[in-house]
């Protein structure tokens, strides 16, 4: 874990924190997830600095080797999880790809507002696109899952340290508290 800075605009990018997502067998408990991923948007809040919720509606829509779900999902699925307690002030995106850059107004949004903090298979796709983009990007490591452990421990041992840097939700919440943000 080697988190050294948090950008003075800044904002934690919290993917897929959803109800129909959520609910799916994760590598590791989503409570404890949805517990780092609240104490970093909570953070966030109490220093007036924005909140980026993203959700997910749809899917790239080539063929893949592996079989995704098809059909009608529940009504509720992509709704946000209550845990997180969307505030009015939140900016929420829904994206319809694994990435949030893609077909979203989120780069337009960051060029504004933000630097990034990335965090949960979506989590991955829109850390690759911030560090193309340039974005300096921290990735809370214990605030995202993966369906699989040995994909979730490959990018965070592997891939997410050539996107920017990685740290514990406490570790990112300490640098804030002690940064020219606060």
């Amino acid at each position: 874990m080697t988190i050294s800075a948090i950008d003075a605009r800044t904002a934690p990018l919290v993917v897929d924190l959803q109800k129909g997502i959520v609910g799916l067998r994760t590598a590791h408990p989503v409570a404890g997830v949805l517990a780092n991923a609240v104490t970093l948007t909570e953070a966030f809040r109490r220093r007036n600095l924005p909140v980026v919720l993203i959700n997910v509606s749809g899917g790239a829509p080539g063929r893949t080797e592996q079989a995704r779900p098809r059909g009608e999902m529940p009504s509720d699925w992509t709704d946000l999880v209550p845990e997180l307690g969307r505030q009015s002030g939140d900016h929420l995106l829904t994206k319809r790809t694994w990435g949030a850059f893609t077909n979203t107004n989120l780069e337009h949004y960051l060029k504004q507002m933000i630097a990034g903090v990335a965090t949960s298979i979506g989590v991955e796709s829109t850390a690759r696109h911030a560090y193309e983009l340039g974005f300096n990007v921290a990735l809370a490591v214990d605030a995202m899952t993966d369906p699989s452990a040995q994909t979730h421990d490959y990018s965070i041992k592997f891939i997410f340290p050539r996107l920017g840097e990685t740290g514990t939700s406490q570790e990112i919440v300490g640098l804030l508290q002690g940064s020219s943000a606060a």
